[in-house]
Order: structure tokens, then sequence, then C-alpha cells
């Protein structure tokens, strides 16, 4: 396992810390708890010089990627309760990223969308990504970038399809 090597004696996650035979698997583990952080993404942010949260930039991020949504899937994409969800779109809201309204198919519910402003604030969010990925590939070739892009690209839609077969049917029998 890795050594402590990061503030507050929490440190980067590293293939190595997860058992899998898979060394894929283990890598892409290592790679999602990095960048899901919240810890990790709101340090980059703050020393960035961006003024949003890093769960303000998610709730932005999910809106413009998806169109308006409930609260309660807003919830369930960000992985929180309803509490913490109406607390950042009461931030988001006071800041005129976002506004509530009633959904036309039922009456009795709210729905969350992005306003112009929240529309120009999401794209900045993916553009931060962008820059993000821009570092990290820094010194990669061309040819390794668009090749890892085509592989991963590949791999996602596979893993997409697969999840929702695995979703109908359960995990296929260990085959031996």
């Amino acid at each position: 396992m890795a050594q402590a090597d990061a503030p507050n004696g929490a440190r980067p996650r590293v293939a190595r810390d997860f058992p899998y035979r898979s060394p894929l698997l283990a890598s892409l583990s290592a790679l999602i708890l990095l960048w899901e952080s919240p810890t990790v993404q709101s340090e980059i942010l703050a020393k960035s010089g961006e003024t949003l949260d890093q769960p303000s930039h998610q709730t932005l991020r999910h809106l413009l990627a998806w169109g308006q949504m409930r609260p309660t899937a807003l919830s369930e994409v960000l992985g929180t309760g309803a509490s913490h969800v109406s607390k950042i779109v009461r931030r988001l809201e006071q800041d005129g990223l976002v506004q509530r309204s009633t959904d036309p198919s039922d009456g009795r519910a709210t729905l969350i969308s992005l306003t112009p402003a929240g529309e120009v604030a999401a794209r900045g969010v993916y553009e931060l990504g962008d820059r993000m990925i821009a570092e990290v590939l820094d010194g990669w070739s061309a040819a390794d970038v668009r090749r890892f892009t085509d592989l991963t690209e590949r791999f996602v839609n596979d893993a997409i399809r697969s999840a929702e077969q695995m979703r109908k049917r359960g995990l296929r029998p260990e085959q031996s």
C-alpha cells in the first residue's frame, strides 16, 4: 500500500491499493476515487481561483448534460440526500444559476433547470475539465492521445452495454 503523503493523512490512491485480479480494474478504481473525490476537486478548484464549490460544479455539470431534473433525480446522480441537494440548489438559485419550476407532467413536482447565467457557468465547469485532462496528457504524443481516446470510447460503450445486460440478468457465472 502507498504511504500517506498528502495533508491530513489523506493520500492518493494507487492501483496496487485494490486487490483486483484485473490491473485495469484496479487502475480505474484508483482513477475514479481520485477524480470523484470531493476533497481533491475542492482543493483544485480553490487553488485555481474558482468561486463555486465542488457540489455546485457537479450540479451544474449534470443539469447541462441532462437538462432539467427533479430534486430526487438530482439527489440520485449526486449521490447525496435530499436536504443536501436542497442546500446546493438554494445556493445556486441565490447566485442566479438555477431556477425552480413546476413539472408540467405532475403539478406537485418541481424541476430544477439552468438559467442562462447557469448555462454559461456550467460550460465553464466543462472547460475546467478540459483543462484538467489537457494537463494530465501534457507530454503525450497526439497519436497516443488518439489511441487512448479511441480505446477509452470503446471501453465505455462496451461497459454501458454490459451494465445494461448485467442489470437484467446479474453477473455471468464464474468461468474456471
